[in-house]
C-alpha cells in the first residue's frame, strides 16, 4: 500500500496522473482507470505500472520510475542554479533587462525562494518599474514576514511609486523589526513629511539622531521640515547644527541661507549662500537667490555676475534671464537689456511682466513700433491673467507712444 502511494506522488508530480477523489487514493477502481488513462494517453509502461498497481503488484520497473524522477529534480536544480548564477552576473554588469530575465526563469521554477523576489524586486527598482518591484517584495514579504529589509524595499518602491501611505506602512514595520534601522526611519520622515504629517516626520527624523548623532541629514530634514511649519527659529537652529556636522555640505548652507532670508536676516543669508555656492556653483538656485539679495543691496555688478551664473547653470531659467535684462536696463544697456528680455519671453511666453518689460527697453531704445507690440502683447496677457493694474499699466505706456491708442 505505502509502495502505490509513493508510486502515486511521482505520477502526479509529472502529470501523468488525474487527481484521485478524496479517501480513493488506494481504490483499485482509481488506479484501474488512471492506468486506462495512461493508455489511451500513449503511455504504455507506465500504464501498465499502474494496472499492476491495481492489483497490489508493482512490476521491477518502479524503481526506474523513482530514478528518473530523481534526475529530472537533479537536472530542474542545475538549471536553477546556473539561472541565479547568470542573473546574478548580468546584474553586475548592468545588463538589468538580462537579468531580470533570468531570475524570472528562476522563479518560475522555485516560487519558494524569496530572495529570488527580492531580487526581481531590486532590479525592477533599477530599471523605475516601482509597481513591479513592489509586487516581487510583497511576494518575497509572504515567505519570510520578519525581514526588515524587505519591508524598507517595499517601502522604497511605495514611496516611489507615489503611493505615500503605503510606503509609511511599509517603513514603520521595517522599524519594528528593526529598531535601529536608520534608513527606514529616514524613508519614514521622507514620505510622513509629503503628506504634510510635519510631526510624525519630526519624530522619525529625531530617532535617527538618537541613533547616529553625528547624522547630519537628519538634522538638515528636520530643519527644512520645521520651515515647512512655519518655525523658522527651531528650523535654523537645526541647520546650524547640521552645518557643523557637515561644514561642506552646499544643501546644508543653502537652505540655512534662504530659512535666515525667511526670517529677514539678509547679511547672514548671503554669507551662507555664498559659501554653498563656492561649494556648488551650478546651483541655479542658489546664485539666483544671491543676485536677489545683491540687487536688493543695490550691488547690480554683484548681482549681474550671480544671474548670469545661475542663466549658466540652468539654461531655461526665465528668472535669470529677467534679472539680467533688470539690472542692463538700470545700466543703461539697452540693446543687452532686449536681448535678456527677449530670452525671458521666448522661456515664459505667458509672462505679461516679461513682455512688459520688453516694451520698456524697447522704448528706451527708440524702437517704438516693437515697443508697441510688445506692450500690446503685455495687456493681453495682463487682462486674460485677471491683473487690473497690470493691463492699467501696459494701456498707460501704449498711449505714450501712441496717443490715439
Amino acid at each position: 500500500m505505502q509502495a502505490q502511494r509513493q508510486l502515486t506522488t511521482i505520477m502526479l508530480r509529472r502529470g501523468w496522473l488525474p487527481l484521485p477523489s478524496a479517501g480513493n487514493l488506494s481504490g483499485v477502481a482509481w488506479w484501474i482507470g488512471a492506468g486506462a488513462i495512461a493508455l489511451r494517453q500513449g503511455s504504455l509502461w507506465v500504464g501498465l505500472i499502474v494496472l499492476g498497481a491495481s492489483f497490489g503488484v508493482l512490476p521491477n520497473a518502479t524503481g526506474a520510475v523513482a530514478a528518473d524522477i530523481a534526475q529530472t529534480a537533479k537536472s530542474d536544480q542545475g538549471v536553477l542554479s546556473n539561472l541565479l548564477g547568470q542573473g546574478h552576473k548580468l546584474a553586475k554588469t548592468g545588463d538589468w533587462e538580462g537579468a531580470l530575465m533570468s531570475y524570472e526563469r528562476a522563479a518560475d521554477l522555485d516560487q519558494q525562494n524569496p530572495r529570488i523576489f527580492s531580487a526581481i524586486g531590486y532590479i525592477q527598482t533599477r530599471l523605475e518599474n516601482f509597481q513591479e518591484a513592489a509586487r516581487a517584495y510583497q511576494k518575497a514579504i509572504a515567505l519570510e514576514p520578519q525581514n526588515a529589509d524587505f519591508y524598507y524595499a517595499l517601502g522604497y518602491s511605495l514611496g516611489n511609486a507615489g503611493d505615500d501611505p503605503g510606503a509609511a506602512a511599509a517603513y514603520r514595520r521595517a522599524t519594528q523589526l528593526n529598531p535601529k534601522n536608520v534608513p527606514a526611519f529616514s524613508g519614514l520622515g521622507t514620505v510622513l513629511a509629503r503628506q504634510a504629517e510635519y510631526d510624525g516626520a519630526l519624530l522619525a527624523y529625531e530617532q535617527i539622531t538618537r541613533l547616529d548623532a553625528k547624522n547630519w541629514k537628519a538634522r538638515e530634514a528636520m530643519g527644512i521640515v520645521l520651515v515647512q511649519q512655519g518655525k523658522l527659529s527651531e528650523a535654523v537652529r537645526a541647520l546650524q547644527q547640521a552645518a557643523v556636522l557637515a561644514p561642506d555640505q552646499a544643501s546644508v548652507l543653502a537652505n540655512l541661507g534662504l530659512t535666515w532670508l525667511g526670517q529677514g536676516n539678509s547679511t547672514a543669508a548671503l554669507l551662507a549662500l555664498q559659501k554653498a555656492a563656492k561649494l556648488d556653483p551650478q546651483n541655479a538656485d542658489v546664485n539666483l537667490r544671491i543676485a536677489a539679495i545683491l540687487q536688493a543691496q543695490n550691488d547690480l555688478d554683484g548681482a549681474l555676475v550671480a544671474y548670469r551664473q545661475a542663466a549658466l547653470a540652468r539654461s531655461n531659467l526665465a528668472e535669470a534671464q529677467a534679472g539680467i535684462g533688470d539690472i542692463l536696463l538700470a545700466k543703461q544697456d539697452t540693446a543687452g537689456a532686449v536681448a535678456a528680455y527677449r530670452q525671458w519671453v521666448a522661456l515664459a511666453p505667458d509672462s505679461a511682466q516679461g513682455y512688459y518689460s520688453l516694451g520698456s527697453a524697447l522704448r528706451a531704445g527708440e524702437l517704438s513700433r516693437e515697443a508697441i507690440a510688445a506692450f500690446k502683447q503685455a495687456q493681453r496677457l495682463y487682462h486674460d491673467q485677471g491683473d487690473v493694474e497690470g493691463e492699467r499699466r501696459a494701456k498707460k505706456a501704449l498711449l505714450e507712444l501712441t496717443p490715439r491708442y
